[in-house]
């Protein structure tokens, strides 16, 4: 007898997503479904179903819309993130998206308008049968008519709940550089973040947060994918990283990987470093070598390993230093070292407490 063949699986294909006025339609409707008005006669109740109807249908249609939008409404996108995702989607892409809903919202409310006119004109179950059905029908297109755009609102919203919410009121740390120079592990040791580590390129793929505490100041540390520094020839991830020190950067750390381990080499990292210092003039951009463990350098640099710690506590020392604003209260641990101010003229020295002497 022949051997059995095993079974092939069977792959089962993929169901098509159903759009989103699908779901929202379908919701609109049934909730105008259960209308069970009062009303004294038969014709009476007839009237007020159809209206009833008309109004649930699209007044439920409306806050659906409404909760597509308000995500970017109330509050506000940062200019952050408004940058992040003008890299991703396309400059304009999301404000087209949102005044095409709102529109869409407007002119539903104006059909509602004019149903609920027209139903109180007519007469008889059928005729009114009829303008619900038409009414339901207008309704429905301008509902599809945005399904694109809805989309576009999902596909944001999906995009920044996956990126950390950075306060722009705070003072920000963005650790910057080329692959594998050993950002993340920077980032691990400056702060609370905890990001994937491996020894191979574009380990971190999009930007990731954590908090330090610089004296009295609550610190956000931005750990950024690697960026090649080819202008104008970025992919996702380089944008994210570029957006994040061209954007909420109150100091930049850019680290540099003499040992080249990272795979690229000492001048294509120096490259980016002064194209960014010509380009921004204004940020405060900190060069740190890494890697001091594999090798140590005859360099002006702060030089520091996150293996060893050795010239962490430096480097932290820098860090406060640029971010603490002009007449800022001090650190904690300048202010433990402050001596007791003098006295003012006239003003009595303070009781010394005294020892009662035992009998």
């Amino acid at each position: 007898m022949a051997p059995q063949q095993a079974a092939k699986p069977r792959h089962r294909a993929a169901r098509p997503v159903p759009p989103p006025s699908e779901a929202i339609l379908d919701i609109a409707f049934h909730r105008a479904s259960l209308a069970t008005p009062k009303g004294q006669s038969k014709p009476e109740r007839d009237r007020r179903r159809a209206e009833l109807k008309i109004v649930r249908a699209g007044a439920t249609t409306v806050r659906h819309l409404r909760l597509e939008t308000q995500r970017f409404l109330r509050p506000p996108l940062t200019p952050f993130e408004r940058t992040l995702v003008d890299e991703r989607f396309g400059a304009g892409t999301l404000d087209r998206a949102l005044t095409r809903v709102r529109r869409a919202e407007e002119r539903i409310r104006g059909l509602q308008r004019e149903a609920e006119a027209g139903a109180r004109r007519l007469h008889g179950p059928e005729m009114l049968g009829d303008a619900v059905r038409a009414y339901y029908g207008r309704l429905s297109s301008f509902v599809r008519e945005v399904d694109r755009d809805l989309l576009v609102l999902r596909s944001v919203d999906a995009f920044l709940a996956e990126r950390p919410k950075v306060d722009p009121a705070r003072p920000t740390l963005v650790v910057a550089g080329f692959p594998n120079v050993g950002k993340s592990s920077l980032v691990g040791q400056l702060s609370s973040a905890q990001p994937k580590v491996a020894d191979y390129p574009f380990t971190t793929l999009s930007i990731a947060l954590g908090h330090a505490d610089v004296g009295f100041d609550r610190l956000q540390v931005l750990d950024t994918p690697g960026v090649l520094g080819r202008p104008r020839r970025t992919n996702p991830a380089e944008s994210e990283a570029e957006a994040a020190v061209r954007g909420p950067a109150t100091v930049v750390v850019f680290l540099i990987d003499p040992t080249e381990t990272c795979g690229f080499t000492l001048e294509e990292q120096e490259a980016l470093l002064r194209r960014w210092e010509a380009e921004l003039p204004n940020t405060r951009i900190l060069p740190v070598e890494t890697k001091l463990d594999l090798q140590r350098r005859d360099t002006d640099r702060l030089q520091v390993s996150s293996v060893t710690g050795e010239g962490i506590p430096e480097l932290r020392r820098r860090v406060r230093e640029l971010v603490r604003p002009t007449g800022e209260l001090p650190p904690m641990e300048e202010a433990l070292e402050e001596t007791p101010p003098e006295p003012m003229v006239g003003e009595p020295p303070a009781r010394r407490s005294r020892r009662r002497s035992g009998a």
